[in-house]
């Protein structure tokens, strides 16, 4: 083993999205290898050894933390549909945490999160090596940063774009993060603000990075595009692409037939399998209605043989009598692995996707992918060319799915039905994604290439720093 031994993951929470779920995994591959790996989070959702809740609320003021316990309550009220409730919510911020409601309502990012600057106090042992994931979520004090990457060897994966603009985790077609924001076009994209101060925002993350020395990941080529032409690229002491991981101990090739009757599905006839997260209709990153439309068009076009549309997730995108759909939870991962085992196609639409797990998920268990070519899912799935209108670069012999330009119900629909149609050259595209999840997402992979880095990292953070600075609080 190498000279560090203890390595601190830093996330939104432990494990209840795609980035958190990723740096979860992480964090458990670490300790399979011998390491010592504890995680900090801004909320626990579980309750896993060695993860540390970072202590915001502990360190608010007994007036801030009523004030934020009431508001909850008058939030859950207001969810609820009960009148006032919203507007007694934000009378209660004002109240408790007058600034924070200021910039709020300014559309100023909050970054006063005093609980972060004990981040180095919070496990048992100093870390040797503190990894970033997602830093929005309303729990991390972004002007730590500095301080931060001179104390220990510090590195950041990026899940999404948030980082490099003035609000929004992805941008779209909007190229305003390039230059400084100002003038948003859309202030509602997640994370959402009141008021376009994202010139502010823009600049003060700026001023944050220059005074930053950070050791910078993203999953994809093409989000680290977005890194080496935006504010953040000052900051790098260097930068990798390393492709996210999935367990394929647990996401792997398995008897169809016995994943059908285990899970009580048709053992005869076509299944397609779509995740829908919660409020995926009005998720603006996701496509519910190219899903919904293309689904449609393969269930008509099908005819009596109609496939069977399994919708995974938290919630029921909506019931239509022209598709045979059944709705199933989310699960533990070895359940969930069965559903993508017993299907014969994944669809998966977005409008923009950094590098979705799922994806991965399908094409280790050797479930073909149907999906829209935004983000990192071009770096994901290798796309079939199989007629004029399909910009697929692969032949038989190595392509893995089929990918369809975004908003294109149409061809997504067309896609489904040419690989339907054609069970042998389906099963030869899911052997070829079970080769190629192996050779490229295994989990212990990536987490061979994150030890390699820290060690390069950290040698390089000794050579240049005798002694870093105590974090102190920064309010």
């Amino acid at each position: 083993m190498t000279g560090f031994h203890n390595i601190l993951q830093v996330s939104t929470d432990d494990g209840s999205g795609g980035a958190e779920r990723i740096a979860l995994n992480l964090k458990q591959a670490l300790e399979a290898c011998g390491y010592r790996a504890y995680m900090a989070v801004g909320a626990r959702r579980h309750n896993y050894q060695d993860c540390c809740l970072i202590p915001n609320l502990e360190m608010a003021g007994a007036w801030q933390k009523t004030g934020r316990c009431l508001t909850e309550l008058l939030d859950r009220w207001g969810r609820a549909g009960i009148r006032g409730a919203w507007t007694l919510a934000d009378l209660t911020r004002f109240l408790s945490e007058p600034r924070r409601w200021l910039d709020q309502k300014r559309g100023r990012e909050v970054f006063a999160f005093p609980g972060s600057w004990r981040l180095l106090t919070l496990p048992p042992e100093a870390p040797d090596v503190v990894h970033l994931h997602n830093l929005h979520g309303n729990y991390f004090d972004l002007r730590l940063l500095p301080t931060l990457s001179a104390a220990v060897p510090t590195f950041l994966t990026l899940h999404d774009a948030w980082m490099l603009t003035g609000h929004c985790a992805h941008s779209f077609s909007c190229q305003r993060w390039r230059s400084g924001c100002g003038q948003c076009p859309d202030l509602g994209i997640y994370p959402a603000i009141a008021r376009d101060a994202t010139a502010f925002n823009w600049q003060r993350k700026k001023e944050i990075y220059s005074r930053s020395r950070l050791h910078v990941a993203t999953p994809s080529r093409w989000l680290m595009s977005q890194v080496e032409a935006s504010m953040l690229q000052p900051a790098l002491v260097d930068a990798k692409v390393i492709a996210n991981g999935i367990d394929l101990s647990v996401f792997h090739p398995y008897d169809k037939l016995s994943a059908r009757r285990e899970l009580g599905l048709p053992e005869s006839g076509n299944i397609l399998l779509i995740a829908a997260a919660p409020g995926m209709r009005q998720n603006i990153f996701k496509d519910y209605q190219c899903l919904h439309d293309a689904t449609v068009t393969v269930s008509r076009q099908m005819g009596q043989e109609k496939p069977l549309l399994i919708v995974l997730g938290e919630e029921e995108p909506g019931e239509t009598d022209e598709v045979i759909t059944r709705y199933v939870k989310f699960q533990e991962p070895a359940k969930v692995a069965r559903y993508f085992q017993a299907a014969d196609l994944y669809l998966h639409a977005a409008k923009a996707d950094t590098f979705p797990s799922v994806v991965l998920e399908a094409l280790a268990c050797g479930t073909p992918v149907v999906a829209t070519a935004v983000g990192g899912i071009p770096e994901q799935v290798k796309s079939l060319a199989y007629d004029a209108e399909t910009a697929g670069d692969h032949g038989s012999g190595t392509a893995t799915g089929i990918l369809v330009p975004p908003g294109a119900a149409g061809s997504m629909a067309r896609a489904a039905l040419y690989l339907l149609k054609d069970p042998e050259l389906l099963s030869q595209l899911g052997r070829n994604a079970v080769c190629d999840a192996a050779d490229r997402f295994d989990l212990l992979k990536q987490t061979a290439l994150y030890l390699d880095w820290y060690e390069q990292g950290r040698l390089r953070w000794l050579q240049s720093n005798n002694s870093g600075p105590q974090l102190q609080n920064h309010g």
